[in-house]
């Protein structure tokens, strides 16, 4: 009988067993005079002692607000040293703190703010083409004419209090000073009193999925949840106190506030803010000036850095390991960045929202095989299985079947959703994740699509993944997304949005000399029908590509048939091979 898949995992360090104050507080008084926080772009630096006395003046304001344990804190806002300060002090008062994505509009605005009934937002001015200002005052007019911290909105019952990250005065809102200075007018006593009625388990943080599908739903994750994960992804990449971490993910994900803040906070670690939101640039000037010994980002944060003309002026050997996760790297990307960027413990992670967030990891000792083709074995205190979507059982090793989670990082459940958390966490609290994966005899697993990504084309499924794989080992080809459109006679067909090397930008192949170059090397069922060259995609601002635009936009084009190649006729052999 083979092995089922499932696996649980040990580990010598127990779970932490305190709530995030608690945790940076007996950081704070073991490693005092470390550097906590380098803000890059505001030339601000803080040690543990001094942040460690901002937040608990933040955290007094949020008090003399009238906020207290279970209320909710939104900020919407670009990565700055504020948002880390609302971070910590939000959770030393057992307020939950609400991520808003800074790409919302105002539509998702309203949506947000209304269904997380926060009752505090902080916000900055603006950012590139974003003025949040204006949004927030389009969707809450009557903050017009509010007194700061006494709003009154028919629109949003629950939200009192509006904070301006600056000095400028703005009306119905509190300036970063003001706020800052209500703090002054709490005791330190009933801080510590609200501190000890705190519970590990206690709701913390809301983070809405990203609404690729569907509305958002609000993540419920406690101190319980993501100060573990933190704390097990810092331990296997062998965080140290004299570790300095650049941040170029964006805060408002579970990846730069949970595994790069919070971990390198449990370490004693510095934490290296390089810009407001990713630049390639900014973030390798930042390695180097700053020492950096870690990078975290996503494969397309790696991809532009290293694509970066400017990439051999940077001195980076102060690093050496990082966490690259969000998305699937390359063989390629890996190698270049073990190499070049002189990374040659750079680790992979995976995992969702939903887990807080890790789920797997590779490990230093993995080959570059192990880092690329798998996303490692379960972290410690948690269990994993491989699931036939279909009847619910476990799968035997080597075969395909839906990824399955259990244990502390699993979230409470979607905030007011019964209906969905039921979906997704099962009775007996196994989380499903809709992702398709395979775990080998020694643990490893490989994901190999995603449950609603799956593409079938005339009866063969084909995942996504696979193809993209390959057409990255084309020289020409620096990135490449492969999606499904609708098709009369299969079903779906094949799209690849490619993104070309430089030099083949100006004068790029032909769908037929794609086809070409496809020919002999992957399956004739797996050759993309449809070809499109782009210079950029639809991304999330944690670097993902957004497919569903893609496939949107596709559509859109063949029915004008304006999408490349779209009026050509199959030839025989792009005929698919009949299933059963």
């Amino acid at each position: 009988m083979k092995t089922r898949s499932y696996e649980s995992r040990g580990s010598q360090s127990p779970l932490l067993g305190e709530t995030i104050g608690q945790c940076l507080d007996r950081v704070a008084a073991t490693y005092p005079d470390n550097e906590l926080l380098v803000s890059v772009p505001r030339g601000l630096r803080f040690t543990y002692r001094e942040f460690v006395k901002i937040v608990n003046r933040a955290a007094k304001s949020f008090l003399k607000l009238g906020i207290r344990r279970g209320d909710r804190v939104a900020i919407w806002s670009i990565n700055n040293y504020e948002w880390m300060v609302a971070q910590f002090a939000t959770a030393k008062i057992g307020a939950v703190l609400v991520n808003i994505n800074p790409a919302y509009r105002t539509h998702e605005l309203e949506y947000v703010l209304k269904e997380s009934r926060a009752r505090a937002l902080i916000l900055i001015d603006s950012f590139k083409s974003s003025n949040y200002l204006d949004m927030f005052y389009e969707v809450c007019p009557d903050a017009l004419k509010a007194e700061p911290g006494h709003l009154d909105s028919w629109r949003f019952p629950h939200l009192k209090s509006v904070i301006f990250i600056g000095d400028v005065q703005h009306p119905g809102m509190l300036t970063t000073r003001s706020f800052a200075e209500l703090g002054d007018e709490f005791d330190d006593a009933r801080l510590k009193d609200e501190e000890d009625n705190l519970d590990i388990d206690d709701i913390i943080n809301i983070q809405y999925t990203s609404g690729t599908t569907g509305k958002p739903k609000g993540v419920l994750l406690t101190h319980n949840n993501i100060l573990n994960n933190a704390f097990s992804v810092g331990e296997l990449l062998g965080l140290t106190p004299q570790d300095r971490v650049c941040v170029p993910v964006p805060f408002y994900h579970c990846f730069g506030m949970v595994i790069s803040n919070l971990g390198t906070v449990a370490h004693g670690g510095t934490i290296v803010i390089p810009s407001p939101s990713f630049d390639p640039v900014e973030t390798l000037r930042a390695v180097q000036d700053e020492h950096c010994t870690v990078l975290h980002g996503v494969p397309t944060m790696f991809i532009a850095m290293l694509d970066e003309p400017s990439f051999a002026d940077f001195d980076l050997t102060s690093l050496r390991s990082g966490i690259m996760a969000g998305a699937p790297c390359p063989v390629e990307v890996m190698r270049k960045v073990e190499e070049r960027m002189h990374m040659p413990d750079v680790l992979i992670a995976y995992g969702q929202t939903e887990a807080s967030p890790a789920t797997t990891m590779t490990g230093p000792s993995d080959s570059l095989d192990r880092r690329v083709s798998t996303v490692g074995r379960v972290l410690p205190h948690q269990e994993l299985k491989v699931v036939d979507p279909e009847t619910g059982r476990t799968v035997p090793r080597g075969a395909p079947g839906e990824l399955c989670f259990r244990g502390y990082q699993v979230m409470r459940g979607y905030d007011n959703m019964p209906e969905a958390t039921a979906e997704a966490i099962d009775e007996s609290g196994w989380l499903h994740s809709g992702d398709l994966g395979v775990m080998d005899d020694e643990g490893y697993v490989k994901i190999t699509g995603r449950i609603k990504n799956m593409i079938i084309r005339g009866g063969e499924n084909v995942f996504p993944r696979e193809i993209e794989e390959f057409l990255f080992t084309l020289d020409m080809i620096a990135d490449a997304q492969v999606v499904g459109v609708p098709d009369e006679r299969l079903g779906e067909e094949l799209l690849a949005c490619v993104r070309l090397h430089g030099p083949n930008a100006a004068k790029p192949p032909t769908p037929a000399e794609f086809r070409e170059l496809c020919t002999g090397h992957i399956a004739h069922f797996k050759i993309p029908r449809y070809w499109k060259v782009v210079t950029e995609y639809p991304m999330t601002v944690t670097g993902k590509v957004q497919k569903f635009k893609l496939r949107e936009t596709a559509i859109r084009e063949l029915e004008s048939h304006t999408l490349p190649d779209s009026k050509r006729k199959k030839s025989p052999h792009e005929e698919p091979i009949p299933i059963g």
